[in-house]
């Protein structure tokens, strides 16, 4: 299980570790995973090393949860085993729901066997006999691969009863959620397992203690387990030697938005937040600037061009107001309303509270609300001291992940945008064009023609043109449609 090199034109940045051997093996054939010492580490870890040990390794890495609480797994793992149950199970959350984002899905599609071999390691260390796979059903392929790979682990013993000859077993199986994004929490996930609705539950107690039908759970995500067999195959020291002091290994990231060579990418913990935009991402296209890049999800935040040597890792990335999150890099640029993107988010977050507790289910209905007043130009100052008032309300009340970090795109919009949400208030104008109540369109006298191409492509009637006359515009019946911008060739309509 050899990590390859990047792309050619990136080497230099990126370090495919994860996905370093995706290219190199057909996901529905066992034996190419063999051929590159697939379950490999397994065997040598049921063989060779008592799970204490194994312990002790993925400790030693410093591997923490890439789903995005960034807790250290080895540390999670510890406390489960120390549990005193008869019974203990592992769950392995593919639920990835952030807008943008396709890490899980890929690994899962392409490599599904490192997915399952990590777990079975996993197991062995906490001393679990069973495993469950939730994997959302947008992704059909992932479900279909992850059956089929089961199967095979299944058929060359390394799942199932008595592993590779020894007294440990292990299996696996694979549940399909709804779509819920509230089900990523791992207490919500583990209620959609069981069959109940999918809503987050108070902590203490925690998952390694009560977790499915009561008994001791340890919930990780994709990547992390996809990271385990490397760990064991190569050596802690071997993952801790990438990376910064606090986050170690590597990061999978979709870059999406406005951005010229979107795709799935792997960097190396502290790798710039200008290096993956403009070095991997090649910049932004049709000769705009960047603005800002949205990084954590819908629970994460909004860093501007000042935040562009951030290095990415969990904690400089909080002290920037955003998060690692489970991967999803956004990018937006000039020609993008903060107001309006905070809007989005929102929107997206309210629509996917599950409604148990009321700070997120009536909180994120009045922040979205107030937002459609500012992006309308119905805004006032009292909205804008409302919101944030809210924003701190619901952050701190909030009963899980989902309501804690609803606020974030907000707050770090109004931190390092908060003159776009002020021009909204204040002035009634969308600085970047995008909020159509907010959009005046005007001609200019000096670079009208008087042609009057542009009266007729109008549906409204709004554009006045007399022959030898400068065109104008009704603002009352104007629609912003931008057909008249299209029409004039003459750059004539602001």
């Amino acid at each position: 299980m050899s990590p390859t090199a990047t792309f050619p034109e990136t080497k230099s940045k990126e370090l495919r570790w994860v996905l370093g051997q995706m290219d190199a093996l057909d996901p529905d054939r066992i034996q190419d995973y063999l051929a590159l010492d697939g379950y490999e580490a397994l065997r040598k870890a049921v063989t060779q090393r008592t799970p204490e040990e194994v312990l002790t390794e993925v400790k030693a890495s410093g591997l923490r949860g890439r789903g995005g609480g960034g807790f250290l797994a080895g540390r999670k793992w510890e406390l489960a085993r120390a549990e005193q149950s008869p019974l203990k199970y592992l769950v392995c959350n593919g639920d990835e729901g952030d807008p943008g984002a396709f890490m899980d899905r890929s690994l899962l599609e392409g490599d599904p066997h490192l997915v399952l071999e990590g777990m079975a390691i996993a197991a062995y260390a906490i001393g679990a006999t069973q495993g469950y796979v939730y994997v959302r059903a947008e992704y059909p392929l992932a479900i279909e691969r992850l059956n089929r790979a089961i199967e095979q682990a299944r058929s060359h013993y390394c799942l199932g009863e008595r592993l590779f000859g020894t007294d440990f077993s292990f299996d696996i199986a694979v549940r399909i959620g709804a779509g819920a994004f509230v089900c990523g929490e791992e207490t919500a996930l583990i209620g959609s397992i069981e069959g109940r609705r999918g809503e987050p539950r108070p902590r203490p107690p925690y998952p390694v203690q009560s977790g499915l039908w009561g008994h001791p759970t340890v919930v990780n995500n994709v990547e992390t387990f996809a990271n385990v067999p490397l760990i064991l195959q190569h050596g802690a020291a071997w993952f801790a030697s990438v990376g910064t002091a606090n986050s170690k290994g590597t990061k999978t990231f979709s870059l999406a938005g406005k951005i010229k060579k979107p795709g799935l990418i792997e960097v190396p913990m502290g790798t710039t937040l200008r290096e993956i935009v403009f070095d991997i991402g090649g910049g932004i296209p049709n000769r705009r600037t960047f603005k800002a890049a949205q990084t954590g999800g819908p629970m994460g935040g909004c860093l501007p061009e000042a935040c562009l040597d951030t290095p990415i890792d969990f904690e400089s990335l909080a002290a920037a107001g955003s998060m690692m999150g489970s991967g999803g890099l956004v990018v937006m640029d000039s020609g993008t309303c903060m107001v309006d993107v905070a809007r989005f988010f929102m929107e997206f977050t309210q629509e996917e509270s599950c409604g148990r507790c009321v700070p997120c289910r009536i909180g994120t209905r009045q922040m979205l609300g107030i937002l459609n007043k500012l992006c309308a130009g119905e805004g006032t100052h009292q909205d804008l001291e409302q919101l944030e008032a809210l924003c701190e309300t619901i952050r701190t009340a909030s009963l899980c992940a989902l309501g804690q970090g609803a606020p974030n795109p907000i707050l770090s919009t109004l931190r390092h945008f908060r003159s776009e949400f002020e021009a909204h208030v204040y002035e009634k104008r969308c600085p970047a064009k995008v909020c159509t109540p907010l959009i005046r369109f005007e001609v200019s006298a000096e670079r009208c023609t008087k042609c009057g191409v542009c009266v007729k492509p109008c549906p409204t009637g709004a554009m006045k043109w007399h022959k030898g006359a400068v065109a104008e515009i009704d603002p009352a019946t104007c629609s912003h449609c931008r057909r008249c911008i299209d029409a004039c060739r003459f750059d004539a309509i602001n």
